[in-house]
């Protein structure tokens, strides 16, 4: 248990009943200065008292990872990563509107057995955003059926 408390920065416990080994480990671990984190589990669980205990001692909880880097991080001496910049979502409005003859190419590359979108992009060679149009356009007419996985189909007849 001391050469668990001692190996790093802190230690996580994620479960452990009122009398478990764990908990000799985390207060071994906060007497060396180590910090202490905790995941807490029903009050009614016993085997989550243990946990509940340290919480109420004062171990941190935690509930996702980023609970424990954010607690480790400034220890390391390392920075806070930065978040990711915002990204501007896709400007598809310099995409021209499908014409008749993209319909015509979406339609011809349908058929009554069910095709991945993706297929049907490469085979017509036209934008994303025209198929994903044409398709909308023919599953608002009752003229496309959506299948499992991405695929689709062409409807026939009246159904």
């Amino acid at each position: 248990n001391r050469r668990v408390a001692g190996a790093a920065l802190g230690l996580v416990v994620v479960e452990a009943a009122q009398r478990s080994g764990s908990l000799i480990s985390a207060r071994l671990a906060g007497d060396m200065g180590r910090l202490v984190f905790a995941v807490p589990g029903s009050p009614l669980d016993p085997r989550a008292a243990g946990t509940n205990g340290l919480l109420k001692d004062g171990a941190t909880l935690v509930t996702e990872a980023s609970d424990i880097s954010r607690a480790i991080l400034p220890l390391t001496g390392m920075r806070t990563p930065d978040p990711p910049p915002f990204e501007d979502p896709p400007d598809f409005s310099a995409t021209a509107p499908p014409g008749e003859s993209d319909r015509a190419k979406v339609i011809e590359a349908l058929g009554p057995t069910p095709v991945p979108v993706d297929e049907i992009i490469r085979h017509t060679g036209l934008h994303p955003a025209q198929v994903f149009m044409v398709l909308l356009e023919l599953d608002l007419a009752g003229r496309l059926e959506r299948h499992a996985g991405g695929n689709v189909s062409l409807v026939f007849g009246d159904g």
